[in-house]
């Protein structure tokens, strides 16, 4: 069992000849922060959301409407972030930290600029963009919806400026600065949420001005690290307003960015197709499905850190043109990111029954989250690491356009036509919902498993024809 064990997980001799290595506690310093930062931002999400249930069902609705909405332009950040992140690892790995460094500016000149073009989207478009999306909802969520809208939008620039941060961070191999910094943030809004919502009675008001000022914060504190001149990647603040961008790092950060953004915005679009399909199921339904989607991410918060650890390492690797670096170390994290999600939701099953209890809801919609939360993270066991964690690994190695198109195609198709049947027409309600996202799920596992083994072997040929 030992021997197995190692040979899973461990450290082999063939790691000697490799011109770049990543040792098992250094894939462990990685990942272990980055779980813990994911696990930290969940619970103070969670704790977040019943301070809001305790203002009623419509403020619960009406936050969760609106941030399904915003996490599309997140999304959107993160992605060009990622793009960022690639181009950076491959510098460090290619052994170029000059390059490495201009490419820092060059993604936080277009991280700030995007953050600004989707706040003059949301702001021109204001109540048209929930009317288009949730037009029949019902008029207390509705209000809610509105308030929150047009307070957190103003945290835009802070959110973009963050992400590009803590990628350069991660591409570095330090997660550990992003875990304390975004605890602390989160413990700062969880904190402004509580005088905010029951000492001044801001109501939903009051807990987006705390998300706005915590993400302010956080944005900050990033932009003061990142100048540090003796990080092997660092912003250089006199450059930047002097020294137009380098061109070809813009162009090479936005050829992993711009896929990237279009497949998480599209992503997140089909998501809000979906919530806006379960809209019309009544207030029960949505409040059952925002409680799951709180709860169950518990579950797959170890698949948000593999696929941001991945990108470190496999983008190192190929800088270094080692693809057989590549191929061992990205099947050693997906076996790792496999054990982990058990580990999680063995947990996440275990404590379900007291988790649910926290929520002020009513008996319906708890009863409806739970069965959503049992066909989410029983299918994220075997689905969601190959879905995710595995694409992350090939915008890496530079297939970022395929994952894009794969991700866009089948996400209208069996997610929101899915939903559309099984939801709607079979009258299956969120449940058919949510079968119709593991119907999704599938179909990426599929695809990305051929295409990554595909991709492997035609580097590690064309590596052995040029010996």
């Amino acid at each position: 069992m030992t021997a197995r064990f190692k040979n899973l997980f461990g450290e082999q001799p063939i790691e000697e000849t490799f011109s770049i290595r990543f040792s098992t506690r250094s894939l462990l310093a990685l990942i272990l922060p980055l779980i813990a930062e994911q696990f930290l931002s969940i619970l103070m999400g969670i704790m977040d959301s019943i301070m809001v249930s305790s203002l009623g069902d419509a403020s619960v609705s009406g936050v969760s409407l609106v941030d399904m909405i915003f996490i599309l332009f997140i999304n959107i950040f993160g992605a060009l972030a990622t793009g960022g992140a690639v181009i950076a690892s491959r510098c460090i790995g290619a052994k170029r930290p000059d390059q490495a460094t201009k490419s820092a500016g060059a993604l936080m000149v277009i991280s700030l600029a995007a953050s600004l073009l989707m706040l003059g989207v949301v702001a021109v478009s204001d109540t048209a963009l929930l009317r288009l999306l949730y037009g029949s909802i019902e008029d207390d969520v509705m209000e809610a919806s509105t308030v929150y809208m047009r307070t957190t939008m103003l945290s835009f620039p802070f959110i973009a400026l963050y992400s590009a941060c803590a990628a350069l961070f991660r591409s570095m191999g330090n997660s550990k600065i992003t875990m304390i910094a975004s605890t602390a943030a989160n413990l700062l809004n969880v904190a402004g949420n509580a005088v905010a919502i029951f000492v001044l009675h801001w109501g939903v008001f009051g807990a987006a001005l705390s998300t706005v000022v915590s993400r302010g914060l956080l944005m900050l504190f990033f932009l003061i690290r990142i100048a540090d001149r003796r990080l092997d990647i660092h912003l250089d603040y006199r450059a930047l307003f002097t020294v137009p961008p380098d061109g070809k790092l813009a162009r090479s950060i936005l050829g992993v960015g711009l896929p990237g953004s279009l497949e998480s915005g599209t992503f997140q679009l089909g998501r809000i197709l979906v919530l806006s399909i379960i809209s019309t199921f009544g207030t029960a339904q949505i409040t059952a499905n925002a409680v799951a989607n709180n709860i169950d991410t518990f579950g797959v918060m170890s698949g948000f850190a593999f696929n941001l650890a991945i990108i470190t390492v496999v983008g190192q690797c190929v800088g270094a043109d080692d693809w057989r670096a590549v191929r061992y170390y990205a099947a050693k994290m997906i076996r790792m990111s496999y054990a982990a999600f058990v580990a999680f939701n063995a947990i996440l099953f275990a404590c379900l029954p007291l988790l649910l209890r926290l929520y002020q809801v009513s008996d319906e919609a708890a009863s409806l989250a739970l069965i959503l939360i049992f066909i989410h993270n029983g299918s994220a066991i075997l689905l969601w690491t190959p879905s995710f964690v595995t694409p992350n690994a090939m915008k890496a190695a530079g297939d970022a356009r395929f994952v894009m198109i794969v991700a866009v195609v089948s996400m209208f198709v069996f997610r929101v036509g899915g939903s559309v049947i099984l939801g709607s027409r079979l009258g299956m309600g969120a449940i058919g919902v949510w079968c119709a996202m593991v119907a999704d799920w599938i179909v990426r596992s599929a695809v990305f498993a051929v295409r990554w083994r595909r991709m492997l072997r035609a580097h590690e040929t064309a590596g052995a024809n040029a010996e």
